[in-house]
C-alpha cells in the first residue's frame, strides 16, 4: 500500500481529541502514513507535527474573531498556498468551521479530498452554510443521528459516527474511588465549576460562575467548589478574573483533570459547550451558562433558530438542563438553579436516567468509523 500524508486542523481541545483518536485509527490502515498540521497535545503525542499554535484558534465570539482575524487570515493563507504546491492526500478540518471551511474549499477546488469532522450546527443557525459545505467538503463526520439527514438532503456524503467520549466514558462511574483518588470526603457535596477553556469564555463567564458558587457555599458552608483549567495559562487566566473573589471563596482550581473534578461531582456548572456532552456521558446533573460580548450575542440571538443551544438537551429532544444565557447568566440564578441539584432532587435523578439513554445512542466505536469512512475515501 502506498504512503499517505495527512493534513489535519483542530481549534480546540475537544477537536484535538477527536483527532487525537481518528490519528490513531488511521495508523492502524496504513503502514506508512504521516500526520501535520495544527495539532494539540493529544494529536502530538500519536505523531501528528505542529505546524502553528492550536491556542491561537481558540476563539468564541464575534468580536474575539475579528481581533485574530487578520493573523488567522495570514496564517491560513500560507498554509493553503503550502498544501497546494506540496499536497496532501487528505486534507482533514476538526470543527472549527469558520476557520475550516475556507481552507476546505480552496483545496477541494485544488483537487485535494477534503473531510470535515463534527457537523457546523447548520440546523440551528446560518443553515444556508449547507451550500458553502457542500462545495468545500468531499466528507461529513457527524457526531450525532440527527445531523445525518440533514446532509442527505442535499446530496453531501456523511457519516454519522457517534461521540469517541462515549466510548471511552464507562456507562458506569465509580464516584466514590474517584473522591477518594482526589483526596475528597464520600459524603462531602462537590461542585465542579467549569466556565470554559478558551479565553474569551473565562472573560465573561468566570466571575458570575464563582459568584454563583459563593452563593451555594454559602446555603451549604460544607461544599467543595472544584474549577479545572485546561492548562496552566487558562489557571493563570481564571485568577485574574475572578480577582478578590478567589480569596473570598473556599475553592480550588486544578490544571488538566476536568473529567475527574466532574466525576467526583454531585452537580456541575458548566459553559455550554463540549463539555456539556462530557458531563452528560458522566451522567452529571449540571446547569448551563453562557456570556459573551454584547456585540456577538446581538449578532448570534437573531441568526439562532432552536429553543435550547446545550447539547444534553438538543439531543435529548427536551429541556432537561437549565440554560441561563447572556443576561440570565447572573449568579443568583445560577445559584437558584444548582442548589437543588445540590441536594439530589428529582430533576437531578431525572437527568442522571436520560443522560443514560443519551449515552448508549452515541456508543457506536466512533474513532473506528471515522477512519474507516476517511480509509474509503482516500481509497476512492
Amino acid at each position: 500500500m502506498t504512503s499517505k500524508k495527512v493534513f489535519i486542523v483542530a481549534g480546540e481541545a475537544s477537536g484535538d481529541f477527536l483527532a487525537a483518536g481518528l490519528i490513531r485509527q488511521l495508523k492502524t490502515k496504513y503502514s506508512d502514513i504521516t500526520f501535520s498540521g495544527i495539532a494539540g497535545p493529544k494529536m502530538q503525542a500519536e505523531g501528528c507535527v505542529s505546524v502553528y499554535p492550536i491556542e491561537r484558534l481558540s476563539v468564541m465570539g464575534i468580536a474575539a474573531v475579528l481581533k485574530r482575524y487578520r493573523e488567522l487570515s495570514r496564517v491560513r493563507k500560507q498554509l493553503i498556498a503550502q498544501l497546494i504546491a506540496d499536497p496532501p492526500d487528505v486534507f482533514i478540518g476538526i470543527d472549527a468551521p469558520e476557520f475550516n471551511l475556507d481552507f476546505e474549499l480552496s483545496l477541494k477546488q485544488a483537487g485535494i479530498k477534503t473531510v470535515h469532522y463534527v457537523s457546523p450546527s447548520v440546523w440551528a443557525w446560518r443553515p444556508n452554510r449547507i451550500f458553502k459545505i457542500k462545495k468545500a467538503v468531499d466528507l461529513m463526520l457527524c457526531l450525532f443521528t440527527f445531523e445525518e439527514p440533514f446532509y442527505q438532503q442535499h446530496n453531501i456524503k456523511v457519516a454519522c459516527v457517534g461521540h469517541p467520549m462515549a466510548d471511552e466514558i464507562p456507562l458506569e462511574q465509580n464516584t466514590q474511588a474517584i473522591r477518594k483518588e482526589l483526596s475528597l470526603a464520600e459524603t462531602e457535596p462537590v461542585l465542579a465549576v467549569l466556565p470554559g477553556s478558551r479565553s474569551s469564555e473565562i472573560k465573561y463567564i468566570a466571575k458570575p460562575f464563582i459568584e454563583a458558587a459563593r452563593i451555594c457555599q454559602q446555603k451549604m458552608p460544607s461544599l467543595k467548589i472544584l474549577i479545572p483549567a485546561i492548562n496552566e495559562t487558562r489557571k493563570a487566566q481564571l485568577l485574574a478574573a475572578i480577582g478578590p473573589l478567589a480569596d473570598e471563596v473556599n475553592l480550588m482550581i486544578t490544571v488538566g483533570n476536568a473529567r475527574e473534578i466532574m466525576a467526583a461531582a454531585d452537580a456541575v456548572l458548566i459553559a455550554s459547550g463540549t463539555a456539556t456532552l462530557e458531563a452528560t456521558l458522566l451522567k452529571k446533573p449540571m446547569v448551563v451558562g453562557y456570556k459573551m460580548s454584547s456585540f456577538s450575542y446581538a449578532i448570534f440571538s437573531r441568526m439562532l433558530k432552536i429553543k435550547n443551544v446545550s447539547l444534553p438537551n438538543l439531543l435529548a429532544g427536551q429541556t432537561l438542563v437549565s440554560e441561563l444565557i447572556q443576561s440570565d447568566c447572573q449568579p443568583d440564578k445560577l445559584a437558584k438553579e444548582l442548589l437543588p441539584l445540590l441536594e439530589g432532587n428529582e430533576k437531578s435523578q431525572q437527568m442522571k436516567l436520560a443522560f443514560e439513554d443519551i449515552h448508549r445512542a452515541l456508543k457506536k466505536d466512533a474513532d473506528i468509523i471515522a477512519a474507516d469512512a476517511v480509509f474509503q475515501l482516500l481509497e476512492s
